[in-house]
């Protein structure tokens, strides 16, 4: 024991137990963690190891008198039978058969579908109509029962929830929580999770508690994707009995918001706190107009429309999946939103997420992140959890800061509701001090801009500003908020590019987005000229139309140089991975003139435009987009076709600032305001 496991075991006694026994049984027996620790706090909450030895064998007895193993189910049903009544620890769920005005309970381990229930027991626990749950059962076997000609033996007489009854304990978590330091508490809080903190990073200490909030947060929608095995569902898999895990597959507009039996009642967003989606790539039955348009209902105001009627209800979303590529080449090439199908990548839908928790960041599970120390039960946990969502600290952060004028309502919620869901983790009982205050809210910002930032690569400029920052009231600075992923180096350098090379930004016409791409020309030996590079039809008429310009018109720009006796070789980096880049050959005209010349374009700049064979320029479609893209990437100065002047007002001005748009009206201006001085 450490220092903080004898200050657990002081202060709650009776509700702490050591997370290895749990991993030890968890190993052994396939049953969720807040069913072993229901056992082991009642047997095993205590330092002494000859309690713990034998308490921890009377949860194995107890485990295998009545927790029924699948493979176990006729021996179990042949005990009830024999006894007339046995005791099984098993998942209960309950359905209305509509046909019959009956509910049927059935039990998921030993297998028995149609198990008598009273409508007292149904009403009492209205979750088991809602996916079940895990409770002690009192199974009487009476064979003089039957229904419509059939003997149906199995009456459920009574049933426990596995949670934890009675007593204030939310009143009692606030009062113990002052005997720790914060960090003490968070790394407590994590050992009850089953993590142990001390290998992690502090940054990751709260990256794992940012998987509470929903727990603590009504109607707070958070969404993680990351590699396979790091933990993404187990917290709503195993902490809480007031939380249910779903497979995508198995999700349908039915059963997430109306009533899964019967009429007038709703479905899992009723029935449950939180409510998260495994695999969301499997969310097919939800990807159709009509579930989006629920969800977007619900994900903003916690209520969705049922005909006539207004339903509320209280449960968070949590959207859990798999990046298969790695994030560098995602935010080069796309978006972090691409698990999910594509009929979800609707705009408004994703707006609604509160925040982004970057599960890449988060290590695969290790035994050395699993703890063996002290924590506590997670059904007690769970239970404190549930009082808390009864209170809010969202405008704690009024007393020291104010948010930034780039986020808009929608901006403010979510950042308000991370905020107080963190305050409700780590500071239950209030006394949090600015500087606390101050990393929460600088987290949320994050979590909240990474949502936004993917909006703005998929919306383009409707979402161009996500630089979130907030003001500190006594000095008045302003600190805004990066996102560690996309680092601070941009693709576009500062300084002057070798002769021959330019940045361009061409229309991929398949997807109907932009890309970033770098021109390069060498010249050799040779005639004619070669593309290499990702180069579609597009981009090789451009080439082709750049090339034979200047070819055809070289006499009039006063150079002593031919290309008749030069192979042109142009190469195309492709940035983005786009497949295509349509409107851009000015920009080869720019590169092949600057390595004739051998003078270097002007550092910063990127060239936007299409010219035609006799030297007409043509104006880009959709100004406001390319500028865009070429300012995130580190643009200076873009090269316009005059033509695109009437399009300047639709750039918003947070984009202009520190850019410089110049103005060409034909090749050769174009050329002159490329080049070095």
């Amino acid at each position: 024991m450490d220092v903080l496991d004898r200050k657990a075991v002081q202060l709650f006694p009776g509700r702490v137990v050591r997370k290895d026994l749990v991993n030890s049984l968890k190993g052994q027996i396939n049953v969720p963690a807040y069913v072993l620790e229901y056992l082991l706090g009642k047997y095993c909450a205590s330092d002494n190891e000859e309690v713990v030895r034998g308490g921890l064998e009377e949860v194995k007895r107890i485990l295998t008198e009545h927790y029924v193993r699948p493979d176990q189910a006729e021996l179990f049903k042949a005990r009830v039978r024999e006894q007339g009544m046995h005791r099984v620890i098993d998942k209960v769920k309950v359905r209305l058969v509509e046909t019959e005005n009956k509910y049927w309970a059935s039990l998921t381990n030993l297998q028995i579908d149609r198990v008598h229930i009273s409508e007292d027991l149904t009403m009492r626990y209205e979750r088991l109509l809602g996916g079940g749950i895990w409770t002690v059962v009192d199974l009487v076997y009476d064979p003089s029962l039957a229904h419509k000609g059939e003997i149906r033996p199995f009456v459920i007489q009574e049933l426990r929830p596995i949670q934890l009854a009675g007593g204030n304990l939310l009143q009692e978590f606030c009062e113990k929580r002052v005997e720790f330091l914060r960090d003490e508490w968070l790394d407590f809080l994590l050992r009850s999770i089953g993590l142990e903190p001390t290998v992690l990073s502090h940054r990751l200490k709260l990256l794992y508690l940012v998987r509470l909030i929903p727990l603590v947060e009504n109607n707070y929608n958070l969404v993680e994707f990351g590699p396979r095995g790091t933990g993404k569902s187990y917290v709503y898999r195993e902490v809480s009995p007031y939380a249910i895990l779903v497979s995508g597959g198995d999700v349908t507009v039915p059963n997430l918001f109306f009533s899964l039996v019967g009429r007038g009642r709703v479905g899992l967003v009723g029935l449950w706190d939180v409510v998260a989606f495994d695999e969301v790539a499997g969310l097919t039955r939800l990807a159709n107009p009509q579930a989006i348009n629920l969800l977007k209902d619900y994900m903003e105001s916690g209520s969705f429309s049922r005909g006539r009627e207004e339903i509320t209800a209280l449960a968070a979303l949590v959207f859990i999946g798999n990046i298969n590529i790695d994030v560098e080449t995602a935010l080069r090439t796309s978006h972090l939103f691409t698990p999910f199908p594509a009929e979800m990548q609707d705009l408004a839908f994703l707006d609604r997420f509160h925040g982004y928790l970057p599960g890449w960041e988060m290590p695969k599970l290790a035994s050395s992140l699993i703890t063996t120390h002290y924590g506590l039960v997670v059904d007690y946990l769970a239970e404190v959890f549930r009082e808390l969502r009864k209170f809010s600290f969202a405008d704690a952060i009024d007393a020291y800061f104010s948010l930034g004028s780039a986020l808009n309502k929608r901006d403010e919620k979510a950042v308000r509701k991370t905020v107080s869901g963190l305050l409700k983790l780590l500071h239950p009982n209030g006394g949090w001090t600015k500087g606390e205050v101050e990393e929460y809210l600088t987290l949320a910002l994050e979590l909240r801009r990474r949502v936004k930032e993917q909006l703005r690569r998929m919306g383009g400029v409707e979402y161009w500003n996500t630089s979130l920052f907030f003001v500190d009231k006594a000095s008045g600075e302003e600190r805004f908020v990066p996102l560690p992923e996309q680092g601070e180096t941009a693709v576009i350098p500062p300084d002057p590019l070798p002769p021959g090379a330019i940045f361009t930004v061409g229309l991929d016409l398949e997807s109907g987005r932009y890309a970033l791409f770098r021109v390069e020309v060498a010249l050799m030996r040779g005639n004619g000229y070669v593309v290499t590079g990702a180069v579609g039809t597009a981009m090789k008429q451009a080439v082709r139309t750049a090339y034979d310009y200047l070819r055809a018109n070289l006499h009039k720009f006063a150079i002593d140089k031919s290309l008749e006796d030069l192979q042109v070789h142009f190469q195309v980096v492709n940035l983005m991975q786009a497949k295509e880049g349509s409107q851009t050959a000015s920009a080869f005209f720019i590169a092949l003139f600057s390595a004739l010349l051998g003078k270097s374009v002007r550092p910063g700049t990127v060239v936007l435009g299409e010219i035609t064979v006799q030297g007409g320029v043509l104006p880009v479609t959709d100004l406001a987009e390319c500028v865009q893209l070429a300012r995130e990437n580190g643009a200076r100065r873009v090269l316009v076709p005059i033509a695109n002047a009437r399009d300047i007002p639709q750039i918003p001005p947070e984009i202009l600032p520190g850019l410089e748009l110049a103005f060409y009206s034909d090749p050769k201006d174009c050329l002159f305001k490329a080049l070095q001085e």
